[in-house]
């Protein structure tokens, strides 16, 4: 029976270093074996050629915003509708998958009814076609340890749910900042645990540059990062791995350990995420961070005010 279902919008296969690393990972990705199926949803250019070479199932259709970015609600969607997995992951097309990453759906699954996975990854430089025959997650591990280097724990690049969570979602885009932060922040604010398994998940992001992206801009450059901030409810909802409410390690899953850092972090989500208000997340949030606070604020006002003082000096 498959336990999880594995599901992605590639980029276009344009680009040969974009095209050869998401090979490298849809790769990985099939050779986690049966208890796994994967799913490519949208219809950039190649990617109904290498689902038909890789035997992946093609879903062409989803929606997109006027940008022409896939939207989380109808990726999570499409998922759903043509799967019968208990488990759901959404992952990013550059991500290579180790074993660890089944093993570590299996033990939280037989811990938890509801729940969010997520986890940091290693960046690493790879230019070739990888081998996935007998020993490569032992090299690929090696490889790593000489040459890759730990991502900040910002965000996720993987999502592990049950198939019934994250309905109704907002329209997000994908491939764009703030939605991933929101996926954490949604699962705390719902009361479900977010399980850190960092640890215990080994995954590795083969690098790229943002040439496929308009200007050649990073993503949390672009408009579309704006929009998914205001959509998910501001920037307090942009939550990373320090708000996980527990840890998967090769000890078992459990609490995440209460530091003083992530105390007062606590202290500060408190009222966003238990009173589910707004004004009081703000107001610790001004307490634990005045200057921010300050510049957001100056900066909320410059922009209420600005079409009145163009109107001032129009009529002056």
């Amino acid at each position: 029976m498959t336990l999880l279902t594995l599901f992605t919008t590639p980029k276009p296969f344009t680009d040969p270093h974009i095209a050869r690393i998401q090979r490298n990972a849809l790769r990985s990705w099939l050779a986690l074996g049966e208890e796994v199926e994967v799913f490519l949803i949208g219809d950039e250019t190649g990617v109904a050629e290498v689902a038909r070479e890789l035997g992946i199932r093609h879903i062409p259709d989803v929606a997109r915003n006027a940008y022409g970015t896939p939207l989380i609600p109808a990726l999570f969607e499409q998922a759903r509708r043509h799967s019968t997995s208990p488990l759901l992951a959404y992952i990013n097309a550059d991500i290579l998958l180790t074993p660890s990453f089944v093993q570590g759906a299996h033990l939280i699954s037989q811990k938890m009814s509801r729940f969010l996975v997520v986890g940091q990854r290693w960046d690493l430089e790879v230019h070739e076609d990888l081998s996935f025959g007998p020993g490569w997650e032992d090299e690929l591990r090696r490889r790593v340890q000489e040459h890759g280097r730990r991502h900040p724990p910002r965000g996720s690049d993987y999502f592990i749910f049950p198939r019934d969570c994250f309905r109704n979602l907002p329209p997000l885009a994908v491939g764009r900042a703030g939605w991933d932060n929101w996926m954490i922040y949604y699962a705390r604010r719902q009361g479900w645990p977010v399980v850190d398994a960092s640890s215990f998940i080994f995954i590795v992001h083969q690098n790229h540059d943002y040439r496929h992206l308009p200007g050649g801009q990073p993503h949390y450059r672009l408009p579309e990062t704006d929009e998914n901030v205001r959509l998910g409810g501001g920037r307090r909802t942009i939550f990373n791995l320090i708000d996980a409410t527990h840890v998967l390690t090769a000890n078992g899953l459990q609490r995440a350990p209460l530091s003083w850092p992530k105390f007062w972090r606590e202290v500060e989500i408190f009222p966003l995420i238990y009173l589910r208000s707004r004004v009081l997340g703000w107001l610790t949030f001004a307490l634990f961070h005045p200057r921010k606070a300050y510049y957001e604020a100056y900066a909320w006002l410059a922009a209420v005010t600005r079409p009145w003082r163009k109107r001032e000096q129009k009529s002056g």
